[in-house]
């Protein structure tokens, strides 16, 4: 923890120390700070924690010295994985991430409400508590891409490419709501035994367009994507680009992918510019407006999910089947709601889409 992160939750102690002891009740000290610190604000559960604290005695509001070494799972590089994963999945559950960062659920709990500021709404995770000026740069953002598409969106559609990282599985258990089958009344309704997704994963790199897919990269085991990695690939991707698009090149490829830290690194702003790609803005913690985010990848986990397979080799199989199986006003249509998605953007002010 840094120490403007620890300067930050002893002002916040302070605070719910006085209005503890000026007799408000904790719903009501949990309104003002957030009233104060927006989506700096510690959550309920925080407030609620050291407010009773404070009702039966305590006057430090310091942390208690604990015995042995100090906390690191909550490390800079475990909050940048856990955001995200949560911003791959939305719905992603607490115990999932556990499973897949092999931290503990506390400390998940910890980073998600105390790190990353994220709550649920209608049981829905939101990537963010926007504030209202990254709910303006999103509205900015789309006014600029819509001005962009004019009068003739297709033009446009025709040179954006873009992509994403996701996590694909061995093995992911359908919902129970996926599993609904007809049965006749009176009988027994089918059983669903709980089944958590396997720890057998790859993670997938996937770049499209609005004909279908350019290309799909793996990441080995013990990899990670930095920027060198992520540079590498798109070079790999402008001659995919090169080969299964005569022309495309020539038009000036818009290239859209989201604000991960690798996508922003230096090397790979570089590697953008070597390939002769021109970027789309993409505003930050927004991928409701991402293609891969709100149709591809939903859509692909939707069709893998409930089967089981053997191996790395069996699921990249499937992927590519999902994928060769699809026609191409199959992506041309997750292209073209990027028009509808921005203007919903912009009539809710810059709120998330839900849907």
């Amino acid at each position: 923890m840094t120490d403007a992160t620890m300067l930050k939750k002893i002002e916040h102690r302070a605070v719910i120390k006085f209005l503890t002891k000026q007799g408000k009740s904790q719903k009501t000290i949990h309104e003002e700070m957030v009233t104060v610190y927006q989506d700096s604000a510690p959550s309920l559960s925080t407030i609620q924690k050291w407010s009773s604290e404070f009702k039966r005695g305590r006057e430090s509001i310091e942390d208690d010295p604990r015995p042995g070494g100090p906390i690191t799972a909550a490390t800079e590089e475990n909050v940048k994985i856990l955001e995200k994963l949560v911003l791959e999945d939305a719905r992603v559950k607490i115990k999932m991430l556990a499973e897949i960062t092999k931290l503990s659920v506390g400390t998940i709990h910890t980073m998600l409400h105390d790190y990353l500021n994220l709550t649920k709404v209608s049981a829905r995770w939101v990537p963010r508590m926007l504030t209202a000026l990254q709910k303006q740069a999103r509205v900015d953002t789309c006014k600029e891409f819509l001005e962009l598409c004019g009068d003739d969106p297709a033009s446009v559609f025709e040179r954006i490419v873009t992509g994403d990282e996701t996590w694909v599985h061995h093995y992911d258990p359908e919902s129970k709501q996926e599993s609904m089958q007809w049965h006749k009344k009176g009988s027994d309704p089918p059983k669903k035994f709980k089944v958590t997704p396997s720890a057998g994963k790859i993670m997938a790199t996937v770049f499209w367009d609005s004909k279908g897919i350019l290309l799909i990269e793996y990441t080995k085991k013990g990899e990670t994507i930095n920027a060198e990695k992520y540079s590498t690939t798109l070079r790999r991707l402008r001659e995919a680009i090169k080969e299964k698009r005569r022309g495309k090149l020539a038009k000036k490829v818009l290239l859209l992918h989201d604000n991960a830290p690798v996508h922003t690194a230096r090397l790979s702003k570089a590697a953008v510019r070597e390939c002769g790609f021109e970027e789309i803005n993409h505003p930050p913690y927004s991928p409701d407006l991402a293609p891969s985010d709100y149709f591809l990848f939903p859509n692909l986990k939707k069709y893998l999910r409930g089967k089981r397979f053997a191996d790395d080799n069996e699921l990249k199989s499937a992927v590519n089947e999902h994928f060769s199986g699809q026609e191409e006003k199959y992506f041309f249509k997750g292209i073209e709601k990027l028009i509808s998605r921005s203007n919903k953007c912009i009539d809710i002010m810059g709120d998330y889409i839900e849907k």
